[in-house]
Formats: C-alpha cells, structure tokens, sequence
C-alpha cells in the first residue's frame, strides 16, 4: 500500500506541476494531496508542521490566484467592467478549443469589459487588458514556485526516508 500512496502521490505532484501553468486544474491543491498521500504511508513519520504550513501556503496561493489578475487589471486603469471581463475571459478562455485561451482569453475579456464601460477610449482599454495578462503571468509564476517547492519537499521526504519504501 506504500508503494500505491508513494506512486499516487507523485503523480498528483507532477499534474500539480502542470496545473500550475493550467488554470483547468488546481495545481497548488493537487500538489499538497500528493504531499499528504506521502505522510499516509507507513515509511514517512506524520509532520504535522509540513502539512500545515503547506496546507496554509496552499490556501492563500488558492485566494490569490483569483486576485492577481484583477489587481492586475484594476492596477493598469481597468473599471469593474475589466475585472469581470477578466474573470469571464479565462472561464471562456478555458474551455474554448483554441491554443493558449486560458492566456487569450482574460486578456480579451478584459479588452471587452473595457470597451463595453468606454467604447471610445481604445488605449486605456489596451492598458487594463495588459494589466490582466500581466496579472495572470504573476499568478501563474507564483503557484508554478510553489509547486515545484512542494515536488522538490516530496522528493526530500522520499530520499530521507527511502529504507522505509524500497
């Protein structure tokens, strides 16, 4: 049963990995499972300390994946009408059958929301949708770190503690 946790929980690492970079998956959350699955075999001793602090990173990393690229937005000059059109934009960007949409697609959204608040002003439109992909490049960085900070713990606590596995 060791060998399943240990196997589950790397696989749940990698696809937070790609989650980091997919707003599809909830890379930070898939991450942490694959790291509590490691804690559950009989070859890691329970650190309650580890999942807790990573569970608290995890949590905040979760809440600002939907702020930063509104702040974002809101920091370049966009409206609220930005903000949803951002918000919108990567729901629709997600799910649309083109290359790179959950990238396009804020950044469109938030053009939209723009021109729909002031259809004549063209360059503040482009400013906010700017401030949204920016955001949403910030965001993604942050929780691509953490990620890998979390992949580079599993494999610390596996090294550690491989007599127990192998």
């Amino acid at each position: 049963m060791d060998i399943f946790l240990l196997i589950l929980g790397f696989a749940l690492m990698l696809l937070g990995v790609v989650g980091s970079l997919l707003p599809v998956l909830p890379g930070p959350s898939l991450s942490w499972i694959g790291l509590a699955l490691l804690y559950f075999t009989n070859a890691v001793p329970a650190n309650y300390w580890i999942l807790g602090i990573s569970f608290i990173i995890t949590a905040l990393i979760s809440i600002l994946d939907y702020v930063i690229p509104a702040k974002g937005t809101k920091k370049f000059g966009g409206s609220s009408y930005g903000i949803w059109g951002t918000n919108i934009g990567l729901l629709v960007g997600i799910f649309a059958p083109i290359p790179l949409g959950f990238i396009i697609g804020p950044f469109v959204g938030a053009f939209i929301g723009e021109l729909i608040y002031d259809h004549k002003d063209h360059h503040r439109a482009f400013k906010a949708a700017t401030g949204s992909f920016i955001g949403l490049l910030a965001s993604s960085f942050m929780k691509f770190v953490v990620c890998m900070v979390f992949l580079g713990l599993f494999l610390w606590v596996v090294w550690t503690n491989k007599a127990g596995f192998f």
